[in-house]
């Protein structure tokens, strides 16, 4: 029998999880960046933000932003890099990855047109098997992918592998609410008007039915952070953003 994960609250083997993320990305993509105005409030803007800074990107290092999508993160980590002494460009190198074709293209789209063209790679890949070399990375960042990695505990480690000594990851994730009485509003927003939003503007229900799903399925906060230590990174911990609707995660490579 095939090894099973889940997608969702669904059962799939763990080839078909990939595929099945991959077809929900290229049903949305259009649509990303205005359905996450609508689920968050614009909330998310300032979770992204303070995550961004929460991350310390200087001028000069090599980051990563895996699962990089339409170019939020990026975006915010190439403002911080760029220097105005070189005439505005990226000083280091931005490494913007996804694993998805779809949204890398509009990502990529979006950040030329804000006008960063030097020092910018698109890579387009799969977080467990990252095309990079041994300590590669002063910096790694994940927002919103993790919990569509299909092996979440070897896209860890494959990140720590690509760390320099030193270096950092941090992951902001949807996670676990730390109130009951607002984890029961939050599961009827969740499941009852999300859909309905999706089908309204994305003209796809199912693609955020399945989001719902899969933040109900992603590891809690201490799940998580012990995985980080699994994957050999020190000085774990998070931070909580929101009652827990999502939370920071960072490791450090010694």
């Amino acid at each position: 029998m095939k090894e099973q994960t889940h997608f969702g609250y669904q059962k799939v083997a763990m080839e078909e999880k990939t595929e099945r993320v991959g077809e929900v990305f290229d049903s949305v993509a259009k649509k990303y960046d205005v359905m996450n105005d609508v689920m968050s409030l614009g909330v998310h803007r300032l979770w992204k933000d303070w995550y961004v800074w929460q991350t310390e990107v200087k001028s000069g290092e090599a980051v990563l932003d895996l699962a990089a999508g339409t170019g939020d993160i990026s975006l915010r980590l190439a403002k911080k890099m760029r220097a105005a002494e070189v005439g505005g460009d990226v000083v280091g190198k931005l490494v913007v990855s996804d694993i998805n074709a779809s949204m890398l293209n509009i990502g990529r789209e979006r950040l030329i047109n804000k006008g960063y063209l030097q020092n910018l790679e698109f890579v387009l890949a799969n977080a467990e098997v990252l095309p990079f070399a041994d300590e590669s990375f002063d910096l790694i960042t994940m927002a919103f992918g993790l919990r569509n990695v299909t092996n979440q505990q070897q896209a860890l480690n494959e990140m720590a592998r690509v760390l320099k000594k030193g270096g950092r990851l941090l992951v902001l994730e949807f996670s676990k609410t730390q109130s009951p009485v607002f984890t029961k509003v939050y599961d009827w927003y969740s499941f009852t008007f999300l859909p309905k939003m999706g089908e309204l503007i994305a003209k796809d229900s199912d693609s955020y039915q399945y989001l719902a799903e899969s933040i109900r399925m992603h590891p809690d906060q201490e799940t998580l952070k012990t995985m980080f230590a699994q994957a050999g990174l020190s000085a774990c911990e998070y931070q909580n953003l929101s009652n827990g609707i999502v939370a920071i995660h960072k490791g450090v490579k010694v």
